[in-house]
């Protein structure tokens, strides 16, 4: 994998990794969550390059914004996965310290941009 300058970008990338190296073994009736937790971490990180990218501050505040959403949209498929006993323990914990720690970035990188405003 191929390390950028941006944290951020970086650590969806892994959590991106860890999500197709720890849900490869999931029950059929339930793929439609593997899918979803798939193609939202994959939205989550399209509109993160797309924040960096924009000059506009905010179109910037508003993509930073939809990104919370997104883990947070994340979290709840994951907790899904855990109640329905797909995920043990300790793959929830690693997921959820992992959206954790990229909400932090997320959230202090908004409040950089709106203080420059």
């Amino acid at each position: 994998m191929k390390y950028e300058k941006f944290k951020i970008v970086n650590l969806i990338k892994e959590f991106i990794i860890n999500i197709d190296n720890n849900l490869t073994n999931f029950p059929k009736k339930e793929i439609e969550i593997k899918h979803r937790i798939k193609e939202t971490a994959y939205d989550l990180l399209l509109i993160i390059y797309e924040g960096n990218s924009t000059e506009n501050i905010e179109r910037r505040i508003e993509l930073q914004d939809k990104g919370i959403a997104k883990i947070k949209y994340l979290d709840f498929l994951i907790n899904l996965c855990y109640d329905k006993q797909i995920i043990n323990g300790k793959k929830y914990v690693k997921f959820g310290e992992k959206l954790d720690y990229i909400l932090k970035y997320i959230i202090a990188w908004k409040n950089a941009t709106k203080s420059r405003v």
